[in-house]
């Protein structure tokens, strides 16, 4: 990894100093820690509740406590948002994660219960809020405990960490005065792909023993299988086995959708086919050549054997049940989705 006073500047030249709005605060933004894999910076901003305007969503509000994630999923389809800040490169998103250490104090300000009462805040639609820098930071603990103050709210967290569990005291005072649903994100069980696919993320296993723990302490918590991968991660075999293991670890919801792969999460991902499954790589140019989107057919048949699989092991769709954010950033012709 280059850091900066290296020959790559964290600013493309293609930038000017003058850059507004996120960009100058990224220019503006103070290195807290630099470690092998990724430095980290504290980013001021104005706000930290994000007013989704899209019908298209089905939640009214974000809030994204760190911009950029040093899991390094391959398919992330929020690389894009680094491009906001003047950064293009690919690696970027993963390298430098900004910490919105002013969160908690913005949050206070900003959360009014008579204006949010019944809407839905989602919390880490672009960002994973238990990425690493959160055991040091601890600014979506932080945000929580906020959140455990107001009552009437409907809270969705969307990860793919087991530190949510360090969280569960805070977790169970916000269900106890809000509606609160908890999503953990699985593509595979099988432990060597996930971590081909998801660089630094937890293992399969102790996700799955982290919506155990969270169900057992009363939150309402499920597995998120997205993105399907076509035939990577999109065989019955592979969806079943995580369907019954959600069963079995108590899950009360399974969602899942295919792959969303925009042109900068590409750049990323296609050098991973050509390492990984180089038989693939053409599909998939072709699949992804004029959309972002895997519509029509494919889509209709994976979630119809999603559907079957989830009928099968028990699972039903709950009406009250809020949809983890991710999920709906897949959906076809969806806006981007607001980070500041």
């Amino acid at each position: 990894m280059k850091h900066r006073g290296q020959s790559e500047s964290l600013f493309p030249s293609t930038t000017t100093a003058n850059g507004k709005g996120i960009e100058r605060m990224a220019r503006e933004a103070r290195s807290v820690v630099e470690k092998q894999t990724a430095e980290y910076l504290q980013i001021e901003v104005k706000t930290i509740l994000n007013k989704c305007t899209s019908p298209r969503v089905p939640f009214t509000w974000t809030i994204n406590p760190y911009r950029g994630c040093e899991f390094g999923c391959r398919y992330c389809y929020a690389r894009y948002t680094h491009e906001f800040m003047g950064m293009p490169r690919w690696e970027d998103f993963e390298e430098r994660i900004f910490v919105k250490r002013d969160a908690p104090r913005l949050l206070a300000h900003e959360l009014d219960p008579a204006k949010l009462s019944g809407q839905h805040i989602a919390l880490g639609t672009a960002t994973d809020p238990y990425q690493p820098a959160e055991r040091r930071f601890k600014v979506t603990r932080s945000i929580l405990e906020v959140l455990a103050l107001a009552t009437d709210l409907r809270l969705s967290i969307t990860t793919k960490s087991d530190l949510i569990t360090r969280d569960l005291d805070v977790l169970i005072r916000i269900a106890a005065r809000s509606a609160l649903s908890v999503s953990l994100t699985i593509t595979t069980l099988d432990r060597r792909l996930a971590r081909m696919l998801e660089f630094r993320a937890p293992t399969p296993d102790l996700r799955l023993e982290a919506v155990h723990a969270l169900c057992s302490a009363g939150i309402r918590a499920g597995v998120n299988i997205a993105p399907i991968l076509p035939d990577i991660t999109d065989s019955r075999g592979n969806l079943e086995a995580i369907v019954a293991a959600a069963k079995r670890h108590g899950a009360v919801h399974v969602w899942g959708n295919p792959l969303f792969l925009k042109p900068c999460a590409q750049q990323a991902f296609f050098p991973f086919l050509e390492r990984h499954f180089p038989d693939l790589k053409a599909r998939y140019a072709a699949r992804f050549a004029r959309s972002a989107f895997l519509n029509g057919a494919y889509r209709k048949q994976i979630l119809g054997l999603l559907a079957d699989l989830k009928t099968k092991h028990g699972f039903g769709d709950d009406p009250d049940l809020d949809p983890p954010a991710a999920l709906h950033a897949f959906e076809p012709k969806a806006a981007q989705l607001p980070l500041l």
